[in-house]
């Protein structure tokens, strides 16, 4: 384990976390055309940030902090990493902010399609996600993790947890499309609002399931109980935030501009559905990595721990 390489991991999630908190700031504020030209700013690479081009701009510019960092969190990889599945996951988290860089510049040049836009905000949950998983991997708790090899249960921890994750995946989904659907001056369409309802109801549902039984399955298993119980706090979290921001947000149509409660509410509820997510993450790696496959206890007790 290389401790420098773990930190700066995680100092590269947290710096993309702030930047997924900027990407909802710009659409909250209404300010995806703040300046119509990419990659500059009404033509200058520093314009002056006055107005909604202060959230636009300074997403700009945190986006762009976050694709060096990323940069160089590859090249460290490479170096201090020997794992060769790391350094390919390393190459997928550039590949990632490139792709996310690009889709942003083409929100901003057509114009802030549904279809893009939903599609911008969606992989930025998804290189959220690469991020945390290289912190995870590169961990001491990771490395020296022992195997559980009794697996207690009928169904698997692991497929429990890898459901919950796909479940809340297609949830962000839908946030995405429903953030990107309608202005703060318009109603949201009222079949996206119904099928986020329904989402958030099947993502309590899987992610209660399986935190609950690994709770149950596993008590004296901190590295299990510990994302689980995180992942609990904030789902309950994130569902009051929800009904406060759709409450904020029926009423925005009414008002002269976005205002200050509803912008605030609905970022917290961007950033902590994407802490629900990141905390599904770790605990389904963390599943994956102690517990093994249905009818692989054997072989699991007896293989080298590469990994």
């Amino acid at each position: 384990m290389n401790r420098g390489l773990n930190r700066f991991a995680i100092f590269v999630a947290c710096a993309t976390f702030f930047l997924i908190i900027a990407g909802a700031l710009v659409t909250s504020n209404d300010a995806g055309l703040a300046t119509p030209d990419w990659p500059l700013s009404n033509g200058q690479v520093f314009p002056k940030m006055v107005g909604n081009l202060f959230w636009e701009h300074g997403h700009r510019m945190v986006a762009t902090t976050v694709g060096m960092l990323t940069i160089v969190l590859t090249i460290y990889i490479f170096l201090k990493e020997k794992r060769h599945w790391v350094q390919k996951l390393g190459v997928f988290a550039l590949l990632a902010v490139i792709a996310q860089g690009l889709l942003g510049g083409l929100t901003v040049k057509l114009m802030l399609p549904l279809a893009v836009s939903s599609a911008h905000a969606t992989l930025a949950q998804l290189f959220f996600c690469t991020t945390v998983s290289l912190a995870v991997f590169t961990s001491r708790s990771w490395i020296e993790a022992k195997p559980l090899i009794e697996e207690k249960g009928n169904l698997p921890l692991r497929y429990l947890c890898t459901g919950a994750l796909v479940t809340i995946f297609l949830q962000l989904i839908l946030g995405a499309t429903l953030r990107h659907s309608a202005t703060w001056d318009q109603r949201p369409p009222v079949e996206l609002i119904l099928a986020h309802i329904g989402g958030a109801v099947a993502v309590t549902l899987m992610l209660g399931a399986a935190s609950l039984s690994v709770l149950r399955r596993h008590p004296e298993s901190r590295f299990l109980t510990r994302p689980a119980i995180i992942a609990l706090t904030l789902l309950v979290i994130q569902l009051t935030l929800g009904i406060a921001a759709y409450m904020t947000r029926l009423a925005s149509p009414s008002d002269p501009q976005p205002l200050n409660p509803m912008i605030a509410i609905t970022v917290a509820h961007v950033a902590c559905g994407a802490l629900v997510f990141v905390s599904t993450i770790v605990l389904t790696l963390r599943t994956y990595r102690v517990l093994p496959a249905a009818g692989d206890e054997a072989t699991w007790a007896a293989r080298p721990q590469e990994l």
